[in-house]
């Protein structure tokens, strides 16, 4: 295959800014400098020419000095509601390729809200929910206990723990306080659905004629060819349900080393094959592109009915413990072949491989 100059863009934690009451979990979004390197290794493996470069402010410059022919994307940024899409913005400023979604994607999905409103738009199912810019403002009628409380603009779970689940007025007053006060954004507040979590990788890019919308003709056919879905994840969550009754920040990043996996999950077909279809219509209404993960809820009072609670279009890369490098294994695809087909499916889609 062809080979490329390859710069890869991405946010290391230890260079994050930090200020006096900045919460400890502010930067977990944040790369280390071994999932940097790993990635590295992996783009030189495929035969690449690459270096990191810092998504900061420096990118303006250091991005033009590099001359890459396309970009590894994975930036989180550092400030500002739409942060993940202001990157992305730069190289398209400057008309340099990058791999994975595109700036409104990305600053779409980011926002819980704004994305669960695109998700009802088209009839795909989401917890109901309502979002909160101060602490006393009235609950919607259709809103009932237990509920789930979550910061609207952060990932990896931050924000999310067990108490993050209320079941009376007064847990979710002192929730919605402490998230706002915390985290400087509205409050995302979702009907709890107990029951399982699971999550489903993919790669690739929808063809054909592909609409914004979704067919209300039963009929028609479920368009998600193009896509390469992995086995769906759930983590197994049964040794720590009296401290963590759902896949929180804890777990994520603390504890993410000493978790059970599994994957595949185990899950009838016909529930994978439903859980295929809604993660390519959460991308194809998204404007995902190249790779992304949706996360679900399957509801044990509804017969394992899912729910989709966000689409991450910026997914982990970390080897072994991010979850859509453990669906890639489970699929027999190593990290450096996961890395290098995200790199690839851009290539093709810019045109710059057959």
């Amino acid at each position: 295959m062809k080979t490329f100059r390859v710069a890869l863009l991405a946010n290391l934690t230890k260079n994050a800014p930090h200020w006096e009451g900045m919460p400890a979990d502010q930067w977990d979004d944040l790369d280390s400098e071994g999932t940097i390197q790993s990635l590295l290794a992996a783009l030189r493996a495929g035969g690449h020419t690459c270096e990191f470069l810092e998504g900061d402010i420096t990118i303006i410059d250091t991005v033009r000095k590099f001359k890459p022919d396309i970009c590894f994307n994975i930036c989180e940024s550092h400030f500002g509601d739409a942060r993940e899409a202001q990157v992305p913005a730069i190289l398209e400023k400057l008309q340099i390729p990058y791999t994975g979604s595109k700036v409104l994607c990305l600053a779409l999905a980011l926002d819980k809200p704004m994305t669960k409103r695109v998700l009802a738009y088209h009839d795909l199912p989401t917890p109901e929910f309502q979002s909160f810019e101060r602490v006393n403002e009235p609950l919607d009628p259709k809103m009932t206990f237990p509920l789930f409380v979550k910061p609207s603009r952060e990932g990896t779970g931050m924000g999310v723990s067990a108490q993050s689940i209320v079941k009376t007025e007064t847990e979710l007053r002192e929730q919605l306080q402490m998230m706002i006060e915390r985290y400087k954004q509205p409050a995302l507040v979702e009907t709890f659905i107990e029951g399982r979590e699971v999550t489903v990788g993919m790669v690739g890019n929808l063809v054909g004629p592909v609409a914004r919308r979704l067919p209300h003709d039963e009929s028609l056919p479920r368009i998600q060819s193009g896509l390469r879905f992995f086995p769906p994840m759930e983590v197994d969550l049964s040794p720590y349900l009296e401290s963590d009754a759902v896949y929180a920040n804890r777990l994520k990043v603390a504890l993410a080393d000493q978790l059970t996996y599994l994957c595949p999950a185990p899950l009838d077909e016909d529930l994978v094959d439903e859980l295929n279809w809604l993660a390519a219509a959460v991308f194809r209404v998204c404007g995902a592109l190249d790779v992304a993960r949706v996360d679900f809820r399957l509801n044990a009072n509804e017969d394992w009915k899912p729910y989709i609670l966000e689409i991450n279009p910026l997914p982990g890369l970390s080897p072994g413990i991010s979850d859509i490098v453990i669906e890639a294994a489970a699929d027999g695809i190593g990290h450096t072949e996961l890395v290098n087909m995200i790199l690839e499916t851009a290539l093709r889609r810019y045109g710059l491989i057959d």
